[in-house]
C-alpha cells in the first residue's frame, strides 16, 4: 500500500473510512511545481484498481446513480413530446425504465470491456437535438388530436401506431449511426478526428445543445413560473451556496465502529435535491386544493395528481427487450443528423476519459484504452437503439466529478451503479414514479441544466487565445449561424426544395440541428483561416492526449482487460497491429516482463517500493 502523507489540510473526505489511500507523485528535486498537482494533492480513498467494502459500494452506487438522474429523466421527458406522448404518463414511464436498463448495462461494458476508468454512461443530449429535428420534419409533426389530453385514448392502436411509427424511425437512425462510431473507436480513427477538431469547433457545438432546447425549457417552467422558479433557486443555493457546508452522516468503520462523518451532501446531490423539495411543496399544495383543478386554470399542470394512475397501472416488474416498439426503420436524413451527434459525444467523453483518470488516481488513458472505451460506446448505442430508448449513451461529466468529492475512484462503485440501474429497469414502479414530477418543476431544473451545458462549451474556449480577432470571429459567427438558420428553416420549412426528396430530408435536419449548424462553421473556418496551433488551442487541448503510459505497470493494471485477457493479447506479436489491444510486451528470459513493467520515475531495480497509482494532473 502506498505510504501515506501527512495531511494538507485536504483531508475532510466524505466517507471517513479506512481504506487503501493514494497520492499524488512527490514533486522531484529540480522540478517546477504544477499548480494543478498541487491543487488535487489531497488522497484518494480508494484507488480505481481496489475494491472498498460492499456497503460503501452500494452507498455511492447510489449516488452516482441520483446525479446522473438529471440527464436520465430529462431525456426521455424532452422526447416525449416528438413522439406526440405529452398525454401518455405510462408509456414515459416504459422510456424512463428502458433508459435506466440500458444505460446499465451500457455502464458495465465501458467498466469491464471499455476504457475500464470509474465512469458512468447515459443517454446524451448530442443526440436529442438532432432527434428533436428530425421529428420537427413536416411529415413527423404530431396530429392535432394527439395534443388534447381528452381527446387522446393512450390504448387505441391507431395512438400507439403514432407514437411507435416515430421511435422506429428515431432507433433506426441512432443504430446506423452508431455503427460509424463503433468502426472509428475500434479502427483507432479517433486519433485522426482529433488532430483537426480543437477548442473553436467544440465550443459551439456543444454551447449550441443547451441554447437550442431554451424552448422547451420555457414551455414546462411557464406551466408555473413560481414553482419552476423555487425550483431553479433551490438548486442554485445547493450547488453554489452550500456547496461546502458539510452535514452529519452516520457510517462504519473496524476501528471506530458506528460514528459520525461529514458529508457534502449539497454538492453532491444539488439537482435531486432542488427537484425533491418543490416536488414535495406541489405534492402538499396539491393535498390542500391550493392549486387549481382546472385544467384551463394556470396553474393546473403544477399538480401531483395528473397522473396518479400510473403508478397503480405500471407493473411491478417489466423487462425491456431489443424491438419492444417494433422492427426499426432507416431515414437518411435522421442518419445524417445523428453522424453530427456522434461525432460531438466522442470527442467529448475523450475529455471525459482523461478527467476520470486524473481524478481516479490512475495515469492517463493509452491510446488502446481510448480506441477501446469509443468502441464500447458506439456499441452502447447500438442497444440503445435496438431497445428503444429514442438515444444513444455517453460518458457522464457529472459522475467524473463527483468522483473528486467523494475520494472514492475504485470502478467496482461505477459497477454497482450499473448494476443498481439496471435493477431500476426492471423495477417498473420506478419508472412511473418518476413520471409523476410536474412539469414546472422539470422546467426549473431545466433552466440550470442547459445554462450549465451551454456554459460547458464555452470554458472549452479556455485553450484558445481570446485575445485574437481570428477567433472571436470564428466563434461569434459559428454561435449566431447556429441560432438564425436553424430558425429560419423551422419558420420556412418549404424552402429547401431541391427536387429529391431524400435529399431535402437530409438538409432539413441538419439545418435545423443548431449544434450541426454552429459547429461544421466552426470547424471549416477553424481549418481554413490562417492562425498558429498555439493560438487555435490545438498545443493545449492536446497536451494531455499526446501522452501514452502504456509501458507502464500502472497502466496495465488500470487498463487491462479483465479474466487474464490483456495478458493474453499482449503476448501475441500480431495483435500489435489491432488499435485497441495492449501493446506487445515481449518476455525476458526468465518469463517475466521487464522494462515495459517498470514504474515511471524509477530506475530499474530500484527496491523502493512504488505507490499503487498515480495521478497526472492535465
Amino acid at each position: 500500500m502506498a505510504p501515506v502523507n501527512e495531511s494538507n489540510g485536504l483531508d475532510n473526505f466524505t466517507f471517513a473510512l479506512d481504506g487503501h489511500f493514494c497520492d499524488l507523485p512527490e514533486k522531484k528535486d529540480g522540478q517546477e511545481s504544477d499548480t494543478s498537482a498541487e491543487e488535487h494533492r489531497d488522497k484518494l480513498v480508494y484507488c480505481v484498481t481496489d475494491v472498498p467494502p460492499w456497503y460503501l459500494c452500494i452507498i455511492l452506487g447510489i449516488q452516482h446513480c441520483f446525479t446522473a438522474f438529471g440527464g436520465l429523466i430529462a431525456i426521455p421527458l424532452i422526447l416525449s413530446q416528438g413522439l406526440c406522448l405529452q398525454h401518455d404518463g405510462l408509456t414515459q414511464s416504459q422510456l424512463l425504465s428502458t433508459i435506466f436498463f440500458v444505460s446499465g448495462i451500457c455502464t458495465l461494458l465501458q467498466v469491464t470491456f471499455g476504457i475500464r476508468l470509474p465512469i458512468l454512461q447515459g443517454g446524451t443530449f448530442t443526440l436529442l437535438a438532432p432527434s428533436m429535428a428530425m421529428l420537427s420534419m413536416p411529415e413527423w409533426t404530431c396530429p392535432a388530436w394527439t395534443q388534447n389530453a381528452s381527446l387522446v385514448n393512450t390504448s387505441s392502436t391507431e395512438f400507439i401506431e403514432v407514437w411507435q411509427s416515430r421511435m422506429r424511425a428515431v432507433q433506426g437512425s441512432i443504430m446506423v449511426g452508431s455503427i460509424f462510431q463503433v468502426v472509428v473507436g475500434f479502427s483507432g480513427l479517433i486519433g485522426v478526428f482529433m488532430r483537426f477538431i480543437g477548442p473553436l469547433t467544440i465550443a459551439p457545438t456543444i454551447s449550441l445543445i443547451g441554447l437550442s432546447l431554451f424552448d422547451s425549457a420555457g414551455i414546462k417552467a411557464g406551466n408555473h413560473w413560481g414553482i419552476s422558479a423555487m425550483t431553479t433557486s433551490l438548486i442554485i443555493l445547493f450547488s453554489q451556496y452550500l456547496r461546502h457546508i458539510a452535514l452529519p452522516f452516520p457510517t462504519y468503520s473496524k476501528d471506530k465502529k458506528l460514528h459520525m462523518s461529514r458529508l457534502y451532501v449539497f454538492q453532491i446531490l444539488p439537482v435531486l435535491l432542488g427537484i425533491t423539495v418543490s416536488w414535495l411543496v406541489c405534492y402538499i399544495l396539491t393535498v390542500y386544493d391550493a392549486l387549481p383543478s382546472n385544467p384551463e386554470q394556470y396553474g393546473f399542470l403544477a399538480r401531483t395528481d395528473l397522473q396518479g394512475d400510473i403508478l397503480e397501472r405500471a407493473p411491478w416488474f417489466r423487462f425491456p427487450y431489443p424491438g419492444q416498439w417494433g422492427v426499426p426503420t432507416v431515414s437518411l436524413a435522421g442518419v445524417v443528423g445523428i453522424l453530427a451527434g456522434v461525432i460531438s459525444s466522442m470527442i467529448e467523453s475523450v475529455g471525459d476519459y482523461h478527467a476520470c483518470a486524473r481524478l481516479s488516481g490512475a495515469p492517463p488513458p493509452p491510446k488502446h484504452a481510448i480506441n477501446r472505451g469509443i468502441g464500447i460506446e458506439g456499441l452502447g448505442c447500438l442497444l440503445a437503439g435496438a431497445w428503444g430508448t429514442g438515444n444513444g449513451t455517453t460518458s457522464y461529466s457529472e459522475n467524473v466529478g463527483a468522483l473528486g468529492v467523494t475520494k472514492v475512484g475504485s470502478r467496482m462503485v461505477i459497477v454497482a451503479s450499473g448494476v443498481l440501474m439496471v435493477l431500476m429497469g426492471v423495477f417498473g414502479k420506478a419508472g412511473a414514479f418518476f413520471t409523476t414530477i410536474p412539469s414546472p418543476v422539470i422546467g426549473g431544473m431545466f433552466m440550470v441544466m442547459f445554462g450549465v451545458i451551454s456554459a460547458a462549451g464555452v470554458a472549452n474556449l479556455q485553450y484558445a487565445d481570446m485575445n485574437s480577432s481570428r477567433n472571436i470571429f470564428i466563434f461569434g459567427f459559428a454561435m449566431f449561424s447556429g441560432l438564425v438558420i436553424p430558425n429560419w428553416i423551422i419558420k420556412n420549412p418549404n424552402a429547401i426544395a431541391t427536387g429529391v426528396v431524400e435529399l431535402d430530408q437530409m438538409l432539413q435536419v441538419l439545418l435545423t440541428t443548431s449544434m450541426f449548424v454552429g459547429g461544421i462553421f466552426g470547424f471549416i473556418l477553424d481549418n481554413t483561416i490562417p492562425g498558429t496551433k498555439r493560438e487555435r488551442g490545438i498545443v493545449a487541448w492536446n497536451k494531455a492526449h499526446e501522452e501514452d503510459s502504456s509501458n507502464t505497470l500502472e497502466s496495465g493494471e488500470v487498463y487491462g482487460l479483465p479474466w487474464g485477457l490483456g495478458s493474453l493479447m499482449a503476448s501475441s506479436p500480431w495483435l500489435r497491429y489491432v488499435p485497441f489491444c495492449p501493446p506487445f510486451v515481449p518476455s525476458s528470459s526468465d518469463g517475466s516482463d521487464t522494462a515495459a513493467l517498470e514504474p515511471r520515475g524509477q530506475p530499474p531495480g530500484s527496491s523502493e517500493q512504488p505507490q499503487t497509482v498515480s495521478t497526472v494532473a492535465l
